[in-house]
């Protein structure tokens, strides 16, 4: 029975030198997730900065607080506004523009229709 005994404590110690190893290992881990997740944030507060130096050069950094996501959702949306606002103002201009254009093929037309008739009376 001691023999027993003796196994069964081994196979404990074994098995809580196995479970020992698993925390460790988790631990690191966690360490390692924890570093990740820091430096990410890091990371987003840096390119948040960038975009609103970008967006707006003159309000980035410039309390000495730091920039928040809804501030660069804000002014994303409004760049994206006026993006659009451009491309329409584009093809009303590029209307105009069609429309101005045919206008004057039509009175260069009428001009080469009168200076013909002109030239068939003289």
């Amino acid at each position: 029975m001691p023999k027993l005994s003796l196994q069964a404590e081994e196979e404990l110690k074994a098995a809580w030198s196995q479970q020992a190893k698993q925390l460790q290992e988790m631990g690191r881990r966690e360490r390692l997730l924890q570093s990740d997740v820091q430096r990410a944030g890091e990371q987003l507060e840096s390119f948040k900065i960038r975009v609103m130096q970008v967006c707006c050069p003159s309000a980035a950094g410039s309390t000495g607080k730091p920039v928040t996501e809804q501030q660069v959702i804000e002014k994303v949306r409004q760049i994206s506004d006026e993006n659009q606002q451009s491309h329409e103002r584009e093809k009303s201009l590029q209307k105009e523009l069609s429309s101005r254009l045919a206008k004057e093929r039509e009175v260069s037309a009428n001009i080469e229709v009168f200076k013909n008739s002109l030239q068939k009376l003289q």
